[in-house]
C-alpha cells in the first residue's frame, strides 16, 4: 500500500508561481514513476507531468516551459514548480504513483488533491 500526501496549493494571481509537494509512504520501494494530474470543474482529468525513478520527465503541451517536475528519492517526494500561472491552470491537482510488483502487476495510487486557484 502507498499513501500520498499533497501540499502547497493555494490562491495566486496570474503570472505568479507556486510549488506543489507530494510525499509518498508505505510500499515505496517498487514505485516506478510519480506524477501530477489536474481536474477542473466540468472538465476531464488530464495529465500534467510525470517523472520516472531514473529522472525521465514528460509534460502536457499546455504547461511546457512553465512547469517543472522533480523528484527527491531520498525524501520520497515529488515536486511541481509552477511559474507564469494562468487562470486556465485553476484546478484540483492530484498526485499519482505507479507501482510495479515483481510479478509484473501494476497499481496506481492517488492522493486527496490540492486546490490551485489563479485569479486574473
Amino acid at each position: 500500500q502507498v499513501q500520498l500526501v499533497e501540499s502547497g496549493g493555494g490562491l495566486v494571481q496570474a503570472g505568479g508561481s507556486l510549488r506543489l509537494s507530494c510525499a509518498a509512504s508505505g510500499s515505496i520501494f517498487s514505485i516506478y514513476a510519480m506524477g501530477w494530474y489536474r481536474q477542473a470543474p466540468g472538465k476531464q482529468r488530464e495529465l500534467v507531468a510525470t517523472v520516472s525513478s531514473g529522472g525521465s520527465t514528460n509534460y502536457a503541451d499546455s504547461v511546457k516551459g512553465r512547469f517543472t517536475i522533480s523528484r527527491d528519492n531520498a525524501k520520497n517526494t515529488v515536486y511541481l514548480q509552477m511559474n507564469s500561472l494562468k487562470p486556465e491552470d485553476t484546478a484540483v491537482y492530484i498526485c499519482n504513483a505507479d507501482r510495479i510488483l515483481t510479478d509484473g502487476t501494476r497499481y496506481n495510487y492517488w492522493g486527496q488533491g490540492t486546490q490551485v486557484t489563479v485569479s486574473s
